[in-house]
């Protein structure tokens, strides 16, 4: 009996985070992150090497 609750449970919390992930509102972070393996790194020390 608990395990079907469980099972129930986390069928639930699955299909809420795949609504959440698919939802319109997180379109603009997901394209935002699908560009960041594309863009250009900057240095982390402009200046030199200075200790």
């Amino acid at each position: 009996m608990i395990s079907g609750i469980f099972i129930i449970l986390m069928m639930i919390l699955f299909l809420g985070v795949v609504y959440w992930a698919w939802s319109d509102r997180q379109q603009p972070t997901f394209d935002r992150m699908a560009q960041l393996p594309l863009e250009d790194d900057e240095p982390r020390n402009p200046g030199g090497d200075k200790r």
